[in-house]
């Protein structure tokens, strides 16, 4: 019998290690698996309309109010796996990358990278801590490869888990502390209700490891 399971996230590294372990591990002569990287909104609604079992998300104390009314009102439950403090991820070439710590306002003059959520979307469901706080120079992108690229090219940053967790896509970044009283808050939404299937446990059982192997 062929194996099937998916997974929907936003654009961070830790849930495609995650789910690769969870299909070494799982193994079988034939299987169809898939994992989705969309918007917030995204996310949510491809766990709501059972396209996913399980979608890897991000909040901050500051959202976490907003964005989970909107996980409720679909029908599905956040679970929280670990608490991080935001990161700036910038170019390994770039002037500040030496820097112990980053402020907001030490960024000034650079370009901010973001991933683009849809133009109705409320600021809650951003993927980055601070993304209220206005920027002379944005750049938005839709996908992970071409945000890692552009903040090379560009001399860029953004703001990010840090969780880079050894994935070649993202490795000329580097990261650095920024310096805010911010937390993120790292987990996954299923249905409400639902048992997850075996699948989906050895998923949530690697991601959870590896947030709190890599978590700052």
């Amino acid at each position: 019998m062929s194996n099937t399971f998916a997974v929907s996230g936003q654009h961070y590294l830790f849930d495609v290690q995650a789910f690769a372990h969870t299909v070494l591990q799982a193994g079988g002569a034939e299987y169809s698996y898939a994992l989705r990287d969309r918007t917030t909104r995204g996310v949510i609604n491809d766990v709501a309309q059972g396209a996913s079992e399980i979608g890897v998300l991000l909040e901050t104390q500051g959202t976490a109010g907003e964005l989970e009314a909107a996980i409720e009102e679909a029908g599905l439950v956040f679970t929280p796996l670990v608490e991080s403090s935001p990161q700036i991820a910038l170019p390994k070439s770039h002037p500040l990358s030496n820097s112990k710590t980053l402020s907001i306002e030490d960024l000034a003059a650079w370009p901010y990278l973001y991933f683009e959520q849809e133009e109705d979307a409320a600021v809650a469901f951003a993927e980055e801590a601070l993304a209220q706080v206005p920027r002379a120079k944005t750049v938005a992108c839709t996908d992970r490869a071409s945000l890692s690229e552009l903040a090379s090219a560009l001399n860029g940053y953004t703001v990010t888990s840090g969780i880079l967790v050894g994935i070649t896509d993202g490795g000329s970044l580097t990261t650095i502390p920024l310096e805010t009283d911010v937390k993120l808050i790292l987990g996954y939404v299923s249905k409400k209700g639902a048992e997850l299937s075996p699948l989906a446990q050895k998923f949530v059982s690697y991601l959870d490891a590896s947030l709190k192997r890599y978590a700052k």
